[in-house]
């Protein structure tokens, strides 16, 4: 292929070339850096909770649904989920309807609605009449993403999610038939190009689709990797996300490493991704990239410092403070019937906590914004966070921008900085949702 595109109006342009120079060692450094900020501030020392706090003026908020049911569990996925019954299932999504009508008696109201589980669309009619309720009780909404599988996309009921939902990001994790064998969805789901099939069907259901691919699988080749981004820009889909394997503790034990793809794959991966995605693209994040620079993705917390959540196993965070429901579907039901929401613990974090992890946010988001930390904070930056500010600028992961003095340019080493990052704190978050479900027992699945 020529290294050189002549482009209609006779201008040529460079295709993107990735320049990541962070060497293997300095990746691992950070990751472990980060294992000790995750580990530090990820604790389970927390305060029993009952009750969310009313909503602060002038502030806008996202509201979180999880669903925690799916057909099948995926091996390597710590999200919190059950396998599906029905009957659980309809009581569910009752209880969840009712504990956002406590959520409107405080007060709130949200401009965007984030589901997320589990498999959203285990029963749609259930899905669809909770969507029309949060719309009723909080008409600012203007936008719902949801997640669903393959194995949704061609059901009877998929068809009535039409209208309602905005944006739908399907699991593909990936399109080459021997990943998906390796990791037990080529029999749950079906091969890549039944994949495929389905989702083109699909894309004319919902203004946004995004394909959600992952890489850093043991096995994924190169020609791998590019095959599987070949295949979801022929979908030409408004949104592609890439995420990495992310292999927590939990993970560890119950595939014993068997997935995970060495170390130093990770950076020739993403040098790849970059240079595929990079121009077809709007990079959104360090793993998420749009065909609009102005609309929703998978990492809603970029767009929205507080969100609140409801249902079972969901986290609000709001006012400096993390909240935690119920893991326990049982408790969870029995506190909605009886007049309470599902919030059970509460952990408060100090303003330099939160400073570093809206300088994370920034770094894997590349919006990284003088402006927003005086604003917010009313703090300087370069001196507040001194040493991560330092840290980035020397191994060229973040540089001034010449035109705009409050903004700063995360480079294609910020980038892969970036997603380690984010990497190790969903990590470490996964961490927690395993500690916090270990105590359950079969009468509270």
């Amino acid at each position: 292929m020529s290294s050189v595109i002549e482009s209609l109006d006779s201008q040529l342009v460079r295709p993107y070339q990735a320049n990541i120079t962070t060497p293997d060692w300095m990746l691992r450094a950070m990751e472990k850096v980060m294992h000790y900020y995750v580990d530090k501030n990820l604790r389970l020392d927390t305060l029993s909770a009952d009750i969310m706090p009313a909503p602060q003026p002038g502030k806008k908020y996202m509201l979180y649904a999880h669903v925690p049911f799916c057909h099948t569990l995926c091996s390597y996925c710590t999200f919190h989920r059950f396998l599906f019954k029905e009957d659980k299932a309809r009581r569910y999504f009752v209880a969840l309807r009712k504990e956002m009508d406590m959520v409107k008696a405080l007060g709130y109201d949200f401009e965007s609605m984030y589901i997320g589980g589990g498999t959203t669309t285990v029963l749609e009619d259930e899905l669809a009449r909770t969507i029309e309720h949060a719309k009723t009780l909080f008409p600012s909404i203007k936008e719902v993403s949801c997640e669903s599988d393959p194995q949704h996309l061609d059901s009877p009921g998929f068809k009535q999610l039409k209208g309602l939902v905005d944006r739908m990001s399907i699991g593909v994790q990936s399109f080459n038939d021997d990943i998906l064998k390796m990791t037990e969805r080529l029999d749950k789901f079906g091969s890549g190009q039944q994949t495929f099939d389905k989702i083109m069907a699909a894309k004319e259901l919902f203004p946004i689709i995004n394909v959600d691919l992952i890489f850093g699988f043991r096995g994924q080749t190169d020609e791998i990797i590019q095959h599987d981004l070949n295949m979801a820009s022929k979908l030409d889909p408004r949104q592609i996300t890439t995420y990495p394997l992310m292999v927590t503790h939990q993970t560890r034990k119950s595939v014993k490493a068997n997935l995970a793809a060495p170390h130093h794959d990770m950076a020739n991966q993403y040098r790849m991704i970059l240079n595929t995605l990079n121009g077809q693209y709007n990079q959104l994040s360090a793993w998420a990239f749009g065909k609009a620079n102005d609309e929703g993705f998978d990492e809603y917390v970029i767009d929205y410092d507080e969100y609140l959540g409801v249902g079972s196993g969901s986290f609000s965070f709001l006012n400096d403070t993390l909240y935690v429901n119920t893991f326990s579907l049982r408790r969870y039901e029995d506190r909605i019937i009886n007049g309470k929401m599902g919030v059970e613990q509460q952990k408060n974090y100090s303003v330099k906590d939160v400073m570093q992890y809206r300088f994370l946010l920034g770094m894997f988001s590349g919006r990284l914004n003088r402006k927003y930390f005086r604003d917010t904070f009313g703090v300087n930056l370069d001196t507040a966070l001194f040493k991560e500010m330092t840290s980035m600028k020397m191994i060229g992961a973040l540089k001034n921008d010449p035109n705009n003095p409050d903004e700063l340019i995360v480079t294609d080493n910020g980038k892969m900085m970036g997603l380690l990052m984010m990497k190790e704190f969903y990590a470490g978050m996964d961490n927690v949702r395993a500690q916090l479900r270990k105590p359950l027992k079969q009468c509270d699945m």
